[in-house]
């Protein structure tokens, strides 16, 4: 994510003369450059004085040869991607200078060994700005923005970095299916078509068995092909006779994405890190569990990588957060997340460790986003849509900011939904209101993270079953 919310990238290491004289020679020599799109297409730039060149300069470029209109021109951002991080770029940073440095960037934030970080490459790829909210996306009227904004979306739901239901992941590959081969095919044509394509064209990985994982070790060779195929059809019929007329070029583009918008992690920022696993059997074995953890204006949501569903979701008017440093060798960057939970019936507050070098870049990216809600400037991006996490609203209208220890409240509520939390199967730290657990655990840090969340205090409790 953008490093200068955690402290700014790291200062450009000293270079010999004969770097110097080529990033001098760069600066007066135009040189091609391929600003990349998410998907298989390029944008092709002639640009001067490259290693001098910013982001809002190529910007300008960029949205030119794409013909995207100035009400969209905050909807995209730069970014540098490689297979081992992702970091969105602010408009005063200039790309070639931080592609020098990506090596040092990756040992700072990546435990990549030695002989991939010499080999990884990044590319400048313009995606969707991560603080761009979702309500003004909603107003988009040009296609051809639309169709960015699709293209990177169905890139997420087929590598599976969107978690979604089979009912989800269904319909939005029969609107892909059908703004791909057109509305109205006959049975004997959309079944040979689709065939033809392949299910991993129009559904996750993981589930069409192009990924592996548990769908593909369990489903027969034929059976379960055949019945992915009958169900996408199937959604594909109903889409074929929703209306007699052709639809409306961007109907099904503004059917997909706001089929997105109600996962709640769509537009997030995405992260890589660990997990404590809970110990099992008689010598109480644990292990760590690698989680993706995404952060937009609106929360923060910790997902397995491995089974492709949401482990914890908060709202940030849930948590509050910190990030510790390593405090001896062999010790880990940590974000510490802070939400309402209950232990035998007494309610506590939890804490979940994610240890990550990145740690540093997410917290930032927290504290960022909790600062435009306090301005206001992220207001319009806090709305419900249909969001699944721990809490939407406060358990009761009164005593908001009160913590609420002194009330018994119910169980937490669960759902078999892969959006829904799964609070139950977290390793966490639980401690009460005096804080004797932390500062156990933690002598340098305050009785309670909550220090951390903007003030006036907004906290409000999770969402409970009365009974």
């Amino acid at each position: 994510m953008e490093g200068d919310e955690c402290g700014g990238f790291p200062p450009e290491p000293s270079e010999g003369s004969s770097q110097r004289g080529s990033v001098a020679s760069s600066v007066t020599r135009a040189q091609d450059v391929l600003v990349y799109l998410v998907g298989d297409s390029a944008v092709h730039l002639c640009v001067e004085g490259v290693a001098c060149v910013s982001v809002q300069e190529l910007g300008r470029s960029v949205r030119e040869a794409l013909h995207i209109p100035d009400s969209a021109m905050d909807a995209f951002a730069f970014w540098l991607c490689s297979p081992l991080l992702e970091l969105q770029l602010k408009p005063k940073h200039q790309p070639y200078k931080l592609c020098r440095q990506w090596q040092d960037l990756l040992y700072r934030f990546t435990e990549a060994s030695e002989e991939d970080i010499s080999q990884d490459e990044p590319c400048l790829q313009y995606r969707r700005n991560v603080f761009y909210p979702k309500s003004k996306e909603l107003q988009i009227e040009d296609e051809g923005v639309l169709r960015l904004l699709y293209d990177e979306a169905r890139v997420n739901i087929l590598a599976g970095r969107f978690p979604c239901d089979p009912e989800t992941w269904t319909g939005l590959g029969a609107l892909s299916f059908a703004m791909e081969l057109g509305v109205g095919l006959d049975d004997q044509k959309a079944t040979a078509a689709l065939r033809e394509k392949k299910l991993i064209s129009f559904l996750p990985a993981h589930v069409s068995g192009g990924g592996g994982g548990l769908f593909s070790t369990l489903r027969g060779k034929g059976g379960r092909q055949a019945g992915l195929e009958h169900n996408l059809l199937e959604e594909y019929r109903k889409i074929s006779t929703l209306g007699s007329t052709p639809p409306e070029p961007t109907q099904h583009l503004r059917q997909y994405l706001s089929t997105c918008h109600s996962l709640p992690y769509y537009g997030c920022a995405f992260f890589s890190g660990e997990i404590d696993k809970p110990a099992q059997g008689i010598l109480h074995r644990a292990g760590r569990k690698a989680v993706n953890v995404g952060i937009s204006l609106e929360g923060v949501y910790v997902m397995d990588i491995k089974e492709k569903h949401v482990l914890l979701g908060l709202r940030f008017s849930e948590l509050s957060w910190d990030h510790s440093y390593p405090e001896g060798e062999g010790d880990s960057h940590i974000l510490w997340l802070e939400f309402d939970g209950e232990e035998a019936g007494t309610p506590v507050n939890k804490l979940l460790k994610i240890y990550s070098k990145q740690a540093e870049l997410m917290s930032g990216l927290i504290e960022f986003c909790v600062e435009l809600q306090s301005a206001g400037e992220g207001g319009a991006a806090t709305e419900t849509d249909n969001d699944v996490s721990l809490s939407h609203q406060p358990a009761g209208q009164a005593g908001n900011s009160d913590r609420g220890r002194g009330g018994r409240r119910g169980k937490l509520r669960r759902q078999s939904s892969v959006v829904c939390s799964r609070v139950h199967t977290l390793n966490t730290i639980s401690y009460v209101d005096n804080g004797k657990e932390i500062k156990r655990l933690k002598p340098k840090r305050a009785a309670s993270f909550f220090t951390r969340q903007a003030q006036p205090p907004t906290y409000s409790s999770v969402q409970v079953e009365q009974g």
